[in-house]
């Protein structure tokens, strides 16, 4: 693979396996308005495409469909409020994410963290697991007008950095991530494990798919 100048990183399931703080915080919003749970399972293939996404997933208990309007306005709030006590309480690094960190900073890689989750959601994470300082930038769903798909949040990073787009590359979980780094003109890597909404990434054919982090050494290198 062509080494690249600098590094971009997804965050939900690509880092950090936040599902069980995220399935929490649903089915305790599913509670309040006297619904029953949906389950970690369920909310495992709802991810991916922001908050609001999710909490409209949930509350139809299916990945496409919208709920009523009125019960959206309703339960969105609910969510929030959950979710601002309990966005760390349950999320943990996967294996080979420290390691692989690691090394991408002892070779020198200039990294960046780009999620759809709001900022006010992903400092805290973040800090929470001990990845903030491993950042030279962070980019959350609602820094820019537009988020991954679009490809903004990537060429906006490789503009920070001072890398052209085909020296950069995206690591992600998803079509999302795929789709962006294409637009963008990056490499995209894809870990195999994360949310994708149960398909098999290696359907939207990113450059390679990975299974830890520390395979990460073997496939850019050092050199």
């Amino acid at each position: 693979m062509h080494r690249p100048k600098m590094i971009l990183i997804d965050l939900d399931g690509t880092l950090v396996d936040s599902v069980p703080d995220l399935a929490f915080c649903v089915d305790a919003m599913l509670a309040r308005l006297g619904r029953a749970p949906r389950g970690e399972a369920a909310v495992r293939t709802w991810v991916g495409n922001g908050l609001e996404r999710l909490v409209r997933r949930a509350l139809i208990g299916q990945l496409d469909g919208e709920p009523e309007e009125s019960d959206y306005r309703l339960a969105h709030p609910i969510f929030l409020e959950l979710y601002a006590d309990n966005a760390c309480n349950r999320s943990a690094l996967y294996p080979g994410v420290r390691e692989g960190l690691d090394f991408l900073k002892s070779a020198g890689y200039p990294l960046g963290c780009i999620t759809n989750k709001a900022a006010q959601f992903t400092e805290p994470l973040l800090k929470h697991l001990g990845l903030w300082n491993d950042f030279g930038l962070v980019v959350s769903g609602d820094t820019l007008p537009r988020r991954k798909p679009d490809p903004l949040p990537l060429l906006h990073a490789a503009s920070h950095f001072g890398v052209a787009p085909h020296d950069a590359l995206m690591i992600g979980d998803s079509v999302n991530d795929v789709q962006a780094a294409r637009a963008a003109g990056f490499g995209i890597v894809c870990t195999s494990y994360g949310y994708n909404h149960g398909q098999d990434i290696r359907d939207a054919r990113p450059d390679a798919v990975i299974d830890s982090f520390v395979e990460l050494r073997e496939l850019i290198g050092q050199d």
